[in-house]
């Protein structure tokens, strides 16, 4: 089987399998300013709605923005982040303590990152600018908001997670790509206000969605994986 870094050479190229797609789906940090159609992103999270969900309750909602609404959405977040306001999401998302291995993964792909932008350790201007990046969706033509009732619980969490991989990997399927990223709901009030949503829904995280750069260096960030032999345990096989 092809590494999942060779398996398409041209970022942009449509994945040929399920396989394909998942193999060659990162998280995109630049995106081409190219428009992604309306009709491609209702067929894109049509595919997607095809994700099981308990008792079929089908717990996702969401707002897709582009133009001058992205825009606007974008401005207002910045705003908030680089006034060093101190918001907080109405989730957890990370653990409250780390453990060893999860803090060791969590560091390497963070300074994986830096080291291919050139920003050192310490340099807290530049990883505040880097951060920042999430809120202009890394340039993306299209922002997907993602909600949830409040009444909802775990397993309809669980679905959740199913319908965001849908979208990542239908994505792959039309020469898209994306970028999931829980630093939204940071700033689920402002969210909240500029897209009208319910104070019933909560922010869950947002999805940058477009045609990668093929010349951003961020884009070239393939992160490791665990082998199946260190999280599995075979039982009488």
């Amino acid at each position: 089987m092809a590494e999942p870094e060779n398996l398409i050479a041209d970022l942009n190229t449509p994945a040929a399998s399920a396989e394909d797609a998942i193999n060659s789906r990162r998280s995109i940090r630049r995106f081409l300013a190219d428009p992604v159609p309306k009709e491609t992103v209702e067929h894109l999270l049509a595919i997607a709605s095809r994700a099981p969900s308990g008792t079929n309750i089908q717990p996702w909602r969401v707002y897709a923005v582009a133009g001058k609404a992205l825009k606007a959405l974008s401005a207002a977040i910045l705003k908030a982040y680089d006034g060093d306001e101190s918001p907080e999401r109405e989730y957890n998302y990370y653990p409250l303590e780390f453990t060893d291995v999860h803090l060791a993964r969590r560091r390497k792909v963070g300074w994986d990152l830096y080291g291919l932008l050139d920003i050192g350790k310490g340099d807290k201007d530049k990883m505040h600018a880097q951060h920042g990046r999430n809120f202009q969706f890394f340039d993306a033509p299209v922002g997907l908001m993602f909600t949830i009732e409040r009444s909802l619980q775990i397993g309809s969490w669980l679905d959740y997670g199913m319908f965001l991989q849908n979208i990542m990997i239908a994505a792959r399927g039309l020469g898209l790509h994306t970028c999931p990223q829980a630093a939204f709901a940071n700033y689920h009030a402002i969210i909240r206000d500029q897209l009208g949503i319910s104070k019933d829904e909560v922010v869950v995280c947002g999805i940058s969605l477009g045609y990668a750069d093929p010349n951003a260096v961020e884009n070239t960030l393939v992160t490791e994986r665990e082998p199946v032999e260190g999280f599995t345990t075979f039982i009488d096989f």
